[in-house]
């Protein structure tokens, strides 16, 4: 087992944590793989969605909001040329930190690589407006900005940030708890997921296989859910090996979550929280090799870490607050800096499927035309298509469409310059897409159209092929031409 040397006295004990060398590794490791998931979808999204030209320009927001409203390094500047910048800057320093370089640095040079690394994310996400107020935007956040205090390799592990991180993933799992069973009463009477695999934002390959269970099976994972949301979040506090158990058990049931469906990074950030709660036991055997020995940082590092635990601990009032109270909320930042946030999901279950379809025609005039269909990367669109694996990564436009499908307000901003922009054949706003079936010349008119979707069954599958079967209900948006929308 590795030893922490170089301690003259014994009042700092209690501060180390040297069984959890392999815990901060594994943390360290897999954040830097996400922030370079994220910095590669902001690079490879904002253009349409946020830039100068996009659907919902970042350039305007900034006019509307301030510095106070929104941090963001974008008020001192903002160019797509320096979006894209920022984005490749970040892209550079999490991929350093996914592969252990800035592991290796000096404590300053890692506090101000793995700062960096939060500044300029915290910088994009409060710019992004809707296209970025998903619940793991803050959770990727906060667990980067703990992760700046963890100090490189062959320091030894600061014990209160390790907590900190599993505070996280307590308030992340049992909020999540706390609004399921408040919310909905098809999770008090054990039948949500007779809907949810069906009706979930972005179903992956698997959803039809786990929507056709028996309900007996349903029940018990239901069941299994409330415990793990419920039950286990408390045992994470527990001595060894009761906690390494419960992370472990986080770890499955967020693993099972990623096989049902696709929720951009949301289980893979919560996986990484877990491995904090667990010690050499489970966690040394998987790293490459133990240090020889641990190392004290110095004391304006335990200082700087004692004032950010008072810091998280005062900010804490807030999500407790949230989770007591009697009106809970899900996926809510109290301060800009997204830290000390309160989280949860699907609080409600929609019941039936529906979907937002995209049409265009070249026709001259609506009547009798032909209509051909755009096909989204990730949402339900042909039903002969199978649901494909995006998570971990995120599309954010499909997730949106998805939102709209349940009312139109949520695409109030943005959807009639979408419509706009394939009315003009924007490239970048069609690069989002799969399939542009106006390769040539953009139509002359684009609709949407509002359906009905479930899951076919076995035979129907067999018969047709179809993974879907859909109803058409009505129009979402009628026949429209680029004069239209002006």
């Amino acid at each position: 087992m590795a030893v922490v040397v170089g301690e003259s006295g014994m009042p700092w004990n209690w501060f180390w944590a040297q069984d959890y060398w392999a815990a901060r590794v594994a943390v360290q490791h897999l954040l830097g793989v996400l922030y370079l998931l994220a910095f590669l979808n902001a690079r490879n999204q904002f253009r349409p969605l946020l830039g100068a030209h996009g659907l919902t320009p970042i350039p305007r927001f900034l006019r509307l909001a301030g510095f106070r409203q929104a941090p963001s390094v974008f008020h001192l500047h903002y160019s797509d040329r320096f979006f894209a910048g920022l984005a490749w800057c970040g892209i550079v320093v999490s991929l350093a930190a996914a592969v252990g370089v800035v592991n290796r640095l000096p404590l300053w040079a890692y506090v101000v690589a793995w700062a960096l690394l939060w500044l300029l994310y915290l910088s994009v996400v409060n710019v992004g407006q809707i296209w970025y107020s998903f619940g793991w935007e803050s959770l990727l956040l906060e667990a980067g900005f703990l992760a700046i205090f963890l100090g490189p390799v062959g320091t030894s592990p600061p014990a209160p940030v390790l907590w900190l991180l599993v505070w996280l993933l307590f308030r992340v799992e049992f909020g999540a708890g706390l609004i399921k069973l408040r919310g909905d009463p098809v999770w008090r009477n054990l039948t949500a997921l007779h809907y949810h695999h069906e009706t979930q934002p972005m179903p992956g390959p698997l959803s039809r296989r786990f929507h056709h269970l028996p309900g007996r099976v349903h029940r018990i994972e239901v069941l299994a859910n409330h415990g793990t949301q419920l039950v286990v979040p408390f045992v994470l506090f527990a001595p060894q090996p009761a906690a390494d158990v419960a992370a472990g058990i986080v770890v499955i049931t967020q693993l099972w979550l990623m096989l049902s469906g696709n929720f951009a990074w949301l289980n893979a950030v919560t996986i990484v929280l877990a491995f904090a709660a667990m010690d050499t036991t489970l966690l040394g055997p998987l790293m490459p090799g133990e240090p020889a020995e641990l190392t004290p940082t110095p004391l304006w590092h335990r200082a700087v870490v004692l004032a950010v635990t008072v810091m998280m601990i005062v900010l804490s009032y807030w999500p407790v607050r949230n989770m007591i109270g009697p009106g809970q909320a899900m996926n809510r930042s109290f301060n800009k800096l997204h830290l000390g946030n309160t989280y949860g999901a699907f609080g409600s279950v929609t019941r039936t499927r529906y979907e937002v379809v995209l049409e265009g025609t070249s026709q001259q005039a609506p009547g009798q035309e032909h209509w051909h269909e755009y096909e989204f990367r990730g949402k339900p669109g042909d039903p002969r298509r199978r649901p494909p694996q995006i998570a971990p990564y995120h599309l954010r436009l499909d997730w949106l469409m998805w939102f709209c499908a349940i009312s139109p307000s949520y695409g109030r901003s943005w959807m009639p310059g979408l419509l706009r922009a394939l009315l003009r054949g924007d490239r970048q706003v069609l690069s989002l897409l799969r399939y542009n079936p106006f390769p040539d010349e953009p139509p002359t008119f684009v609709r949407a159209r509002f359906f009905r979707y479930r899951f076919s069954s076995r035979q129907e599958l067999r018969d047709t092929g179809e993974w879907w079967v859909r109803t058409p209900l009505s129009d979402y948006v009628p026949p429209v031409s680029l004069a239209d929308i002006g």
